[in-house]
């Protein structure tokens, strides 16, 4: 093999090698906007949660929410944003109210129920909400406390 073609060679070689170092590096620096890009979705996705989590408790708070209702949807933003908060002994209440009330009816299937039907499940929860109003309303407190210390306090 001659000088001129190993030279030759070595210079393809390298221009290779650069060519692909150079995507190398585009496709790194892809995932390092994607990875901030997540990071930011999750921190913006985590705001909105508690934003909403703190006007569902204030609204609790304030009995302007049914207790039942109030406490699914604080059970279900606290689980989103991490999913060990319900079994905080500050939140414990809003898991209790769901567990004692998550096979009654909703929406269209509680309209297909019957009128005797219905207000069966209108009286267990109704009991449900008067045993565990005054907890309730106490993790919803804890709630709107919780989230001035956010993220700080969340381990």
């Amino acid at each position: 093999m001659s000088t001129t073609l190993a030279l030759s060679l070595l210079g393809l070689a390298l221009v290779i090698i650069a060519g692909l170092g150079a995507y190398a590096y585009t496709l790194w620096k892809e995932v390092q906007r994607r990875k901030a890009f997540r990071k930011e979705e999750l921190q913006r996705a985590h705001r909105n949660c508690l934003e909403n989590l703190e006007m569902v408790a204030s609204a609790l708070v304030q009995e302007q929410v049914d207790i039942t209702e109030g406490s699914w949807r604080c059970k279900v933003l606290l689980e989103i944003l991490d999913e060990t908060l319900t079994e905080r002994p500050d939140f414990q209440a809003f898991d209790d109210v769901h567990r004692r009330t998550r096979h009654l009816h909703t929406h269209s299937a509680r309209q297909a129920l019957s009128p005797r039907d219905r207000i069966r499940e209108d009286r267990e929860r109704l009991a449900v909400e008067e045993e565990f109003r005054e907890p309730v309303l106490k993790a919803a407190a804890a709630v709107v406390e919780f989230r001035r210390g956010w993220p700080n306090n969340l381990h």
